[in-house]
């Protein structure tokens, strides 16, 4: 029967489509068309949509959408209309209706390094694609003594336009900068925030919309995001559209600082209006992770303990803490990086296929992952920390020769560690997680590593070492963003010699692309249309402490020294031993980048 209505329904808008109005049900997605009764046939379409759509609206959409234009046409103008993004229908988002609508941008903290370095910048870039909408404000909030042309003129030097985009980049810059505005405050001040409502009212008046939506990114230490976002939940919220408010990590330093501020942010805001940001999930690599697992049939079959042997995330840099040592010793390289940014990428790598691509079917298989997953053990750990080297003529320092890092501190700025998920599709494959400062080179892949090829006919081709031999897929997602496999061939000749070589996609040749949307353009603009794919839940934040905090809680107590590595070297030697135990080499260290 099923069949039938869909066969019926297809047919109807093939035919008439031009002049047969297409109907959505309100509550699927907050559009509903003017209509005539309708015919019968259109009728049954009409209630067989009704049983096969998903509900896309949450708490926050569903109270807000009657203020954000439902009641519009199919064709007002959203978001992802500027710049001809149409993918509203394919993430299930909601549709805002900015004809009528204004959207004011807050940045709490905005004398800060983050929103100079990377939240203006990105809102630059969107505002110059065309992206925002037309009435579209920026206010600084900070604790610094500014006004609008003081701070127009912070944000003017960190703005520029890419390689590709210079067309019109002075004008399109000074326009930026006209609609920014400066509110001086406390984080812990309701008179501040009730000065800063004043503010925005009066801007927002101004651009003659009916509605105004606003979203606030706090770019502030973690010990003030509660009272900043209690003070601008309960003193700046809209009253005619949506708030929503981005906290940026750490979220926490355990189990138990994260669950308080949680219960903290709860007491202010629903759910549904916490925006947890990983600027990682945000880079182009990552958010081609489920395309090129889904949507392409040679991978997803594979994608098991049946076919892979292993699976390595490693984040590099090769630099130090560089002045920043302060900061980066209250928590180390284990929560700063491998906890959020290399877990999160884990979750989405090894998840299920979702039920479609809304957020919370995302979200949930993901939480899925995590909850499979078994705490990390201290034998199945290594730390490591860099000390100072002679190179070059000169000396590059060790971490304790930071000014700003405590003497004779323990924080690791180097950790790898064994992971597993016990669950039918990955029981027994080791998940490798390395990160590490002061290496040899930058660097952020997904390295997969195949198992053998069974009964190998060519097996005395390749000498002792198989290893070597092995199908690798690598996904680079920083820097030179790229996709290679690595297969074996036979080299060209009478003669019988194997060689590996790599099917390569680089994405800068590729696509013709010389710089590529930086990763807050990305997650800027899923939180204007209210994507939460790429953000983190809280009961996926909860599930992904649990797996570290016994760990982090046994390091500190045992002080457990760190292994030190020289400065721009491969990392400490006991991170071999590390993937030894397991029969794995570590896929980075081979010589298999010959662009780099």
């Amino acid at each position: 029967m099923m069949h039938q209505l869909r066969g019926l329904c297809q047919g109807r808008l093939a035919k008439g489509s031009a002049s047969v109005p297409v109907v959505r049900h309100q509550h699927h997605s907050g559009l509903r068309h003017a209509l005539q009764p309708l015919p019968p046939s259109h009728r049954v379409c009409e209630e067989s949509s009704r049983l096969t759509a998903r509900s896309s609206l949450t708490a926050d959409q569903q109270t807000s959408a009657s203020t954000n234009g439902a009641g519009v046409s199919a064709s007002s103008p959203s978001i992802y209309s500027f710049g001809n993004l149409n993918v509203e229908e394919a993430y299930d988002l909601e549709r805002n209706d900015w004809n009528a609508t204004s959207l004011s941008v807050v940045v709490v903290g905005a004398s800060g390094d983050l929103a100079k370095k990377k939240i203006f910048p990105a809102l630059f870039a969107l505002f110059y694609e065309g992206l925002l909408p037309p009435e579209f404000h920026v206010f600084g909030f900070a604790r610094s003594k500014l006004t609008d042309a003081e701070f127009r003129d912070v944000i003017a030097s960190t703005l520029s336009c890419r390689i590709s985009a210079r067309e019109k980049c002075q004008e399109k810059q000074e326009e930026f900068l006209r609609r920014c505005f400066y509110s001086p405050g406390n984080y812990d001040s309701a008179v501040s925030f009730q000065e800063l409502n004043r503010r925005m009212g009066e801007v927002e008046a101004a651009s003659g919309k009916q509605r105004a939506n606003r979203m606030f990114f706090l770019s502030i230490p973690p010990n003030v995001f509660i009272a900043a976002a209690g003070g601008a939940a309960d003193h700046c919220s809209t009253k005619t559209g949506w708030t929503r408010v981005i906290v940026e990590k750490p979220f926490g330093r355990d189990s138990a600082s994260s669950a308080a501020l949680g219960r903290g942010l709860a007491a202010h805001l629903r759910e549904d209006q916490i925006y947890r940001i990983d600027h990682y999930l945000g880079k182009e690599l990552i958010e081609n992770l489920t395309v090129l697992r889904f949507s392409n049939l040679v991978f997803e079959p594979l994608w098991s303990r049946q076919y892979i042997r292993n699976v390595q995330i490693v984040f590099s840099e090769d630099f130090g803490t560089e002045g920043r040592g302060g900061y980066f010793d209250q928590y180390g390289i284990m929560r700063d990086v491998i906890q959020n940014h290399l877990l999160q990428i884990l979750a989405l790598f090894a998840m299920e296929p979702p039920v479609s691509l809304a957020a919370e079917d995302i979200r949930n298989e993901k939480v899925k992952v995590l909850r499979s997953m078994r705490a990390v053990q201290l034998d199945d750990t290594v730390l490591g920390q860099y000390r100072s080297r002679r190179h070059g003529g000169r000396t590059l320092p060790g971490y304790l020769d930071d000014k700003t890092v405590p003497p004779g501190s323990l924080t690791p700025t180097f950790a790898a560690c064994a992971m597993f998920i016990n669950n039918a599709r990955w029981d027994g494959v080791p998940f490798l997680l390395k990160a590490g400062k002061a290496l040899h080179t930058r660097r952020a892949e997904i390295r997969v590593q195949f198992r053998h090829v069974p009964g190998n006919l060519y097996k005395h081709k390749f000498g002792p070492d198989l290893d070597s031999a092995t199908n690798e897929l690598v996904i680079r997602i920083q820097p030179k963003e790229a996709i290679y496999l690595k297969v074996n061939n036979k080299v060209p000749g009478l003669g019988l010699r194997l060689d590996t070589t790599r099917l390569d996609l680089q994405y800068q040749s590729a696509f013709n692309q010389k710089e590529l949307p930086d990763a807050y353009e990305r997650l800027l603009l899923d939180v204007v249309n209210g994507d939460k794919r790429l953000f983190i839940r809280a009961d996926e934040l909860e599930a992904a402490w649990e797996l570290f905090t016994p760990l982090l809680h046994e390091i500190e107590s045992r002080k457990i020294a760190p292994e030190l590595y020289p400065y721009g070297s491969r990392g400490p030697v006991g991170a071999h031993y590390l993937a030894a135990k397991y029969n794995v080499r570590w896929g980075d260290l081979a010589n298999d980048e010959p662009d780099e």
